[in-house]
């Protein structure tokens, strides 16, 4: 099982260390990247404005002389320029890329699935967050109702949640009883054969303490625009914290193999969280950059007798 969590210096892709924020021209894509660089400036302030406790934040700054809001800018722009290379890497080579995230309620799970997804194509890279199962699919064999959510060739997949549900919510919840070891036999062979089918299979937990975990939990109960993203079952899970805990020591003791280890995030501080999740996964897979071909616009059809209509 392995372990990242400082974000200080950082591996790229190819091996070499990069540190923060610097990189040369050839890797900060193209000289238009203002609209990514403004998505991830407006997504910060945003996230600023979102605080609901009145409190002022400001950015600390580095040596250098910018501040730690910008540092975290920049790399994040870079790296979601590499995704994008990533994703032409995949769609070209027709790899099959399956990625797990699973956590703690509240430990920014979906926070690092948005910064992922948001520059790439969503034809290409999906996400995959299943609801309750319907009466049919609780008939069904277990695992069978992820399946057709599978990446094809070409694709990505993020879940977000996944069928460790049955090791986590499941168990802990009572929601299911003899099935719960079956699954802890049968996950890591459900697994194997994914990856003997050529499927990259790359599982993230995010870890966040039990002091941090309420912080976002009051913030998400206390603040109207949050409010949505907490639900009966995360209170309840407060209530079982240590039950849970329990429960996946029990899920990565049977589940962290070799050929499918977990990747244990420390979650507590975000936005590293998010950086340091992107740079492991971009490491993970062994991409290069995709020359592109010149597109030509053609010029617009003309046609004298097409009048276009006036608008009321």
């Amino acid at each position: 099982m392995a372990c990242f969590c400082p974000w200080i210096d950082v591996a790229g892709a190819g091996g070499s260390t990069v540190a923060a924020g610097k990189q040369s021209r050839a890797d900060k894509g193209p000289m238009n990247d203002g609209e990514i660089r403004a998505d991830a400036a407006e997504d910060l302030a945003r996230e600023k404005n979102w605080t609901y406790d009145g409190r002022k934040r400001k950015g600390k700054r580095t040596k250098s002389g910018k501040s730690s809001k910008s540092k975290y800018i920049d790399e994040l722009v870079r790296l979601q320029f590499e995704l994008i290379k990533l994703q032409e890497w995949v769609q070209q080579e027709k790899l099959k890329v399956c990625v797990i995230f699973e956590g703690r309620d509240a430990a920014g799970k979906g926070g690092v699935i948005k910064r992922i997804t948001e520059s790439l194509n969503p034809r290409i890279c999906k996400v995959v967050a299943l609801g309750k199962p319907t009466e049919r699919e609780r008939g069904q064999w277990y695992f069978q109702r992820y399946v057709p959510h599978l990446p094809g060739k070409g694709e990505i997949v993020l879940f977000d949640r996944s069928w460790y549900n049955r090791a986590g919510v499941e168990h802990v919840m009572k929601f299911c009883s003899e099935e719960y070891q079956e699954f802890l036999r049968a996950c890591p062979l459900f697994e194997e054969m994914l990856i003997n089918s050529g499927t990259i299979l790359i599982k993230y937990w995010f870890s966040v303490s039990d002091d941090e975990q309420e912080r976002r939990f009051k913030e998400r109960i206390e603040n109207p625009i949050k409010r949505w993203k907490i639900s009966p079952m995360d209170l309840k899970s407060r209530e079982h914290w240590v039950e849970y805990s329990r429960a996946k020591d029990a899920m990565l003791q049977h589940t962290d193999t070799m050929r499918s280890p977990w990747n244990v995030v420390d979650a507590n501080d975000k936005k590293k969280a998010r950086l340091n999740c992107i740079i492991h996964l971009l490491s993970r897979i062994p991409y290069k950059a995709i020359r592109r071909e010149t597109i030509e616009l053609a010029p617009r059809q003309r046609d004298e007798s097409y009048v276009r209509p006036p608008f009321d």
